[in-house]
């Protein structure tokens, strides 16, 4: 797996669970951002760029499952939920919603960390596959590069870093600020220049982008078929 922190977000209306999750995991070297409901955690999740979210399912107001429903509904983040409850019926229903494991209350904190390490792995073999296509363009990250009109266009390491961030997360709006973070560009004005220049090689219209769009007042997004 590839040598950046993952940044997880759990949220949990327990004070001393959701604390108890964060120490355990930040000694095994994660970044961890707490929520005590889903309110707390949709606002994070317009600020931050989660790898993967660990999600306690009974909540005051929003529960676990909406937020879950919510969340599939316009991004592609792994989802663990957490639960007092070990019914089958319940598990089938977070599953049903999309999320990605299930951990019934009370639990060992190192099997909620094999289920957190088994999910990335797979979502960074998933990022990692040698070829993904936008249409008639195909992009092979591992070769950083791009096969369009038959032609061989070579990326940089900006472009591939944040092509595979976005492709991670199709339809999820990527600021100047994450791009600059992800891309270590500090200025705006180059984070615009490196978005023009993807956009020449990934589409077949760079003036008026089908995958690649500007949201204007709220940055980039990645949209694939």
């Amino acid at each position: 797996m590839d040598k950046i922190l993952k940044h997880i977000l759990v949220v949990d209306d327990d004070d001393g669970i959701r604390n108890l999750i964060k120490q355990y995991l930040v000694s095994k070297k994660f970044l961890v951002t707490t929520a005590g409901n889903a309110i707390e955690a949709e606002k994070k999740l317009n600020l931050i760029k989660f790898d993967i979210i660990i999600l306690d399912v009974m909540m005051p107001g929003k529960t676990g499952y909406e937020l879950t429903k919510q969340l599939k509904a316009n991004v592609s983040i792994p989802i663990i939920l957490l639960t007092a409850k070990g019914e089958v019926k319940d598990r089938i229903k977070g599953l049903e919603l999309g999320a990605d494991d299930y951990l019934g209350k009370p639990f060992e904190p190192k099997e909620l960390l094999l289920r957190i390490n088994n999910i990335l792995s797979k979502t960074f073999k998933k990022t990692q596959q040698i070829k993904i296509n936008l249409g008639s363009v195909e992009l092979n990250l591992k070769k950083m590069e791009i096969k369009k009109n038959n032609r061989i266009i070579k990326l940089n390491t900006s472009e591939k870093e944040i092509l595979n961030y976005m492709i991670k997360s199709p339809g999820k709006i990527f600021s100047r600020d994450d791009i600059g973070k992800i891309t270590n560009l500090s200025k705006e004005r180059t984070v615009d220049v490196l978005i023009t220049r993807l956009r020449q090689k990934i589409e077949n219209d760079p003036k008026n982008p089908k995958y690649l769009q500007t949201i204007r007042g709220s940055g980039y997004v990645l949209w694939m078929d």
